[in-house]
């Protein structure tokens, strides 16, 4: 069992990733929406300002995640494609949000807007006290090893490093913690998902479902406010994709923030909240 890490480097506090949609999503929506919680904090392109809060970031954004009248405009052969269409979303600490939509619905670059992977054509996106589409490419790097923690669909585990040196590779980049001290928070962390025992083999000796669970250690390594996980149990059985969920429901218990892109309707249905995206734009949104 995942249990709560302490870290003196980061704390939430101070802290002020084109996927198919198997299977119809009208199932989860409505399942949602049959909890009757009130409509969320995302908000459509002709919303106005919320009021002024008390405690604002850096640059006024009153919310851990928010992004203002965002697109993202491709140019093609065929002429400019709209990725996104004017988006506006609001996600506060502690919540655990699944981005659901068909293949090309732009629910990826989404989230790639919010880690910094891809930037917006116009725009604003803020992650707490930073203004994301501002960053130059050397800050952006720095900036999301240390801030936000993101799971691949495929782990990404580097194959010629041993699990327990995977998890310290973000710790030795962001030059994050002492250097005597990395090997053993990254044990600790391998400890906390149930690898330590095989924290000397390489990736391709352990199941898919270990990997993704080194690879969430990883993403915790520099302590991060925010996990950003794209399709993070598209190729694991459902019994360890349920695993894995129990895993980042008790880091949103810890007080991580995450989103989560996701086909799967069980997944999408136990999230605080469901964010459906089609042609660029948030369509629904359930909590």
């Amino acid at each position: 069992m995942l249990t709560s890490i302490q870290s003196s480097h980061t704390s939430p506090a101070a802290f002020h990733h084109p996927l198919n949609l198997r299977g119809n999503i009208q199932p989860v929506l409505g399942l949602l929406r049959g909890r009757n919680h009130a409509r969320s904090k995302a908000f459509n392109s002709h919303a106005s300002d919320e009021p002024a809060c008390e405690d604002p970031y850096r640059h006024g954004n009153c919310h851990l995640i928010e992004l203002k009248r965002v697109v993202k405009i491709y140019d093609t052969p065929a002429g400019k494609f709209h990725a996104l269409r004017g988006v506006n979303l609001r996600v506060d600490t502690h919540e655990f949000v699944a981005v659901i939509g068909k293949s090309g619905s732009g629910k990826s670059t989404l989230i790639n807007m919010i880690t910094g992977i891809d930037r917006p054509t116009s725009g604003e996106v803020f992650v707490g006290d930073t203004a994301v589409h501002k960053l130059s490419e050397g800050q952006m790097a720095v900036w999301r090893g240390k801030h936000v923690g993101v799971i691949f669909q495929f782990f990404q585990l580097l194959p010629t490093l041993t699990l327990v040196e995977n998890v310290m590779l973000p710790m030795d980049f962001c030059n994050t913690y002492a250097p005597r001290e990395r090997y053993e928070r990254a044990m600790q962390l391998l400890a906390h998902v149930d690898m330590a025992n095989h924290a000397h083999k390489l990736p391709s000796a352990v199941s898919g479902g270990q990997q993704q669970r080194v690879a969430i250690a990883r993403a915790l390594a520099n302590d991060p406010p925010i996990i950003v996980a794209d399709e993070p149990t598209g190729n694991l059985d459902s019994k360890t994709a349920n695993q894995v969920f129990d895993l980042f429901t008790q880091l949103v218990e810890e007080g991580k923030t995450i989103l989560m892109v996701t086909h799967d309707q069980d997944l999408a249905r136990r999230v605080t909240r469901a964010v459906l995206v089609a042609d660029g734009e948030i369509k629904d949104e359930i909590c």
